[in-house]
């Protein structure tokens, strides 16, 4: 039975995880100079309305672990335009013109990651792995000042693992105990970015009753989940929207 979350005040309902709105859910776990791991690849599976209560929220000197920047006005875009993130750990940011003059001008901090080292970096942060060692990035600037080491006769560069104060991601489905299911490719870097949060919120289009989503069918347990936000209807912004001529 699909479940209205937006029926309660910004109190929880009883044992479960639901809260009000994004904002409600926010409040009490955002503040200054905290490090943020925000879901997405592009604009697909980012948590829209989290993102937008994030910016309303007025936090600022953020760090923010994400695989991209968002696009100029949408996504993490607005966090940049607001000013109140000061720097980026990020694989992709090519999309955000803001992003680069912010860069370019030494007003935000970037750290850059190949993108698979930055998926592993998060998902050793959700597993208790305080560093690896990967082949990729060595003898580039992306192995400055990392440790390296022969395995095999293959060079490698440590990588640290990536811990956030606070996690936001976006599922499609999830009951109330927080157990999540993610549709296609709005799975992306979600999974990782919950797991390695402090603190995981998770934004999504339907909520059903506990015990209601097959166990196989969970992709993300919901001891990672710590609050869920309801958002029926995100917009799901398309970066770079291409059609034939003529409509064929």
């Amino acid at each position: 039975m699909s479940q209205n979350a937006t029926s309660p005040s910004t109190a929880r309902r009883g044992r479960d995880k639901c809260y009000a709105d994004a904002a409600s859910a926010l409040s009490d776990i955002v503040r200054d100079g905290q490090t943020l791991a925000v879901g997405g690849f592009g604009l697909c599976g980012i948590p829209e309305a989290l993102i937008a209560a994030l910016r309303d929220s007025g936090a600022k000197d953020l760090t923010v672990i994400s695989n991209n920047a968002g696009v100029d006005g949408f996504g993490l875009g607005q966090l940049l335009s607001t000013r109140q993130i000061r720097k980026m750990i990020s694989s992709y940011v090519g999309e955000n013109k803001e992003f680069e003059r912010q860069y370019l001008a030494g007003e935000l901090e970037l750290e850059f990651n190949p993108q698979g080292t930055l998926a592993e970096r998060l998902r050793a942060g959700g597993a208790g792995i305080p560093a690896f060692f990967t082949r990729t990035g060595y003898g580039t600037i992306v192995a400055q000042g990392k440790e390296t080491r022969e395995f095999d006769g293959h060079h490698y560069v440590m990588e640290t693992a990536l811990r956030a104060d606070v996690s936001l991601v976006k599922a499609w489905k999830a009951d109330t105990a927080g157990n999540l299911v993610f549709r296609k490719t709005a799975r992306n870097f979600n999974p990782a970015v919950a797991m390695a949060g402090k603190t995981c919120v998770a934004e999504v289009e339907e909520i059903v009753e506990g015990g209601s989503i097959d166990p196989d069918h969970v992709h993300l347990p919901g001891i990672y989940v710590d609050r869920i936000v309801l958002n029926a209807t995100p917009e799901k912004r398309i970066e770079q929207r291409t059609v034939r001529a003529g409509g064929k």
